[in-house]
């Protein structure tokens, strides 16, 4: 009885409540206390972690050829070890606001990386935590990513050496699938005009009433001709305004307007890095370009046979005659002669054939000779080696390309036109009948071959850039004219039924050593009517951005 009455007293007494609830509130406040300090010490941690990584993500998009390196070393200097660095992918960064901010960054790179993804992990000790968790450590992880805007804008080839209206209007006027009768001084007008290649894109897509789209899908699909030379009419009438570049390229546009030819631009226009800019949008470092250069290479890869037949007739001492057969190869896939981008990007010349057929005239026993010169130029290449800029002052900024000429391969022989289409192997000739005199056949073989594969570095300042300066990078063994090498390889033979003729193969050497000069000329004005030269690559820088590497979404 005396127990159950000390309980009903103990029920009833409410006294010190307070002090129970207070120790048990206590114990809770101490908790949360406990893990406010472990949270706010992980918070504090990854603020800290979280510039280190931006910091080694900036310097790695900074130094993309050394980027594992460059931003271990940043992440040393902000006191983690090595091993924290988890890692660091390199990739193509495009700065499209149409692309959720996850997506703008794509590693492995789509060509040339022009950005660092660096991921860091790093663990914080727990302190009071840790009865909670299990464990004595919270893992952090961070990533940054950067973009490099060491940037330029180049091009290879579309030399002209010489301007001869004929020419261009009969080999131009075949790659269009036209008649043209422009003059040189048209020409000459058309190779003086530039206009910007971003801008050319934009005419394009007014021109196809296409709105919210990306430059990419306008170089990559499938426009006719004429709409490309339209818009490149457009361009430069706003660029240039009325001028006989104008008059010369409106003349070009209406011969052209009823083709149905189409085109891929992306073959010829690398944008690189902004591929994915909408079209309007535009870059702070330009992609200048001859308006005749443009002009040319729409014409070559509308030219769908790649084959080209005119006569061409330049009224040269001792030739009497020459026709021209001629064939375009592909470019690379992913390149073309005008590219902008970062370090590692790279245009070519696209490989070109010529057969030329010319006679040659003579005098006595060997009236005229007919010569048969094949000439095929490998693709020549240009790679952007370094950008190299300064801060702040950027007029000390200089570009460097590495550049290799296209090894020149030249017969003397009997080319068929199966060999000029066939691009997977070289021609290998037999002998040309080169005179038929008396029932005997003068038969010549010869071959001549230039050119090196080191490339040649070729650096640009800012004022070359300013000035959009071409620059020629000549083979290093081409010592003598492409005619002498071939004539002096020249082996001739006699066949035949008629009466032996004295002196009949020393005549026809002769001739033809009388027409070294003038085949050297035809040869030349023909390559570079193509764009291309005899042992030779010219190239040009037309702009540069040097905003540094900075974060990214």
């Amino acid at each position: 009885m005396r127990g159950d009455s000390v309980i009903r007293r103990f029920g009833a007494d409410s006294s010190g409540n307070f002090t129970i609830m207070g120790a048990g509130l206590m114990t809770l406040v101490i908790g949360c206390t406990a893990l406010a300090v472990d949270v706010g010490a992980i918070f504090a941690d990854r603020r800290k972690a979280q510039s280190a990584a931006d910091l080694a993500a900036i310097i790695a998009a900074s130094n993309l050829s050394n980027a594992y390196n460059a931003a271990s070393a940043t992440v040393v200097k902000n006191k983690y070890s090595t091993s924290s660095l988890v890692a660091v992918d390199l990739g193509t960064y495009t700065p499209n606001s149409a692309v959720s901010p996850q997506a703008r960054f794509v590693t492995p790179a789509t060509g040339s990386a022009n950005a660092a993804r660096v991921t860091l992990k790093t663990q914080t000790p727990l302190y009071f935590a840790r009865y909670f968790t299990g464990t004595s450590e919270f893992t952090i992880t961070t990533t940054a990513t950067a973009s490099s805007t060491a940037l330029a804008s180049f091009a290879i080839g579309s030399r002209l050496a010489s301007i001869n209206g004929g020419l261009l209007n009969a080999m131009l006027g075949s790659m269009l699938g036209t008649s043209l009768s422009l003059s040189a001084m048209d020409y000459q007008s058309l190779i003086n005009a530039r206009i910007d290649a971003f801008d050319f894109a934009s005419a394009l897509a007014t021109r196809l009433s296409l709105t919210g789209v990306t430059y990419s899908s306008i170089l990559t699909g499938n426009i006719k001709m004429s709409d490309a030379i339209a818009a490149a009419l457009a361009t430069q009438q706003a660029t240039n305004g009325p001028s006989q570049a104008t008059i010369a390229l409106s003349t070009i546009s209406q011969a052209v307007s009823s083709l149905s030819t189409k085109v891929n631009l992306a073959s010829l226009i690398d944008l690189g890095p902004y591929n994915g800019l909408t079209v309007g949008q535009k870059p702070k470092v330009g992609a200048s370009v001859s308006v005749y250069s443009l002009l040319s290479a729409i014409a070559e890869v509308a030219n769908g046979t790649h084959q080209i037949a005119t006569s061409v007739n330049l009224g040269l001492p001792g030739i009497l005659n020459a026709s021209l057969v001629a064939t375009i190869g592909e470019r690379p896939v992913g390149s073309g002669w005008v590219a902008v981008g970062a370090e590692g990007a790279s245009v070519h010349t696209a490989q070109t054939r010529i057969l030329l057929t010319v006679q040659v005239g003579g005098s006595g026993i060997v009236p005229t000779v007919n010569l048969p010169l094949y000439v095929e130029i490998a693709q020549g290449t240009a790679a952007l080696n370094v950008v190299s800029c300064s801060h702040p002052d950027v007029s000390n900024s200089t570009v460097t390309l590495g550049v290799t000429p296209g090894i020149v391969d030249a017969w003397i022989g009997n080319v068929s036109m199966a060999d000029m289409t066939n691009f997977t192997s070289k021609p290998n000739p037999p002998a040309a009948v080169l005179v038929s005199v008396s029932g005997l056949n003068v038969s010549g073989r010869a071959h001549a071959a230039m050119g090196n594969t080191t490339a040649t570095p070729v650096t640009f300042t800012y004022v070359d850039i300013q000035s959009q300066l071409a620059k020629t990078v000549s083979t290093r063994n081409f010592t003598s004219s492409l005619t002498s090498s071939l004539l002096g390889d020249l082996s001739l033979s006699v066949s035949g039924v008629g009466l032996p003729i004295p002196g009949l193969t020393s005549a026809v050497s002769g001739t033809l050593a009388g027409a070294t000069s003038s085949i050297d000329q035809l040869i030349v004005s023909t390559l570079s009517t193509l764009g291309v030269g005899v042992g030779q690559a010219d190239v040009w820088v037309s702009g540069i951005r040097c905003d540094g590497a900075v974060l990214v979404n």
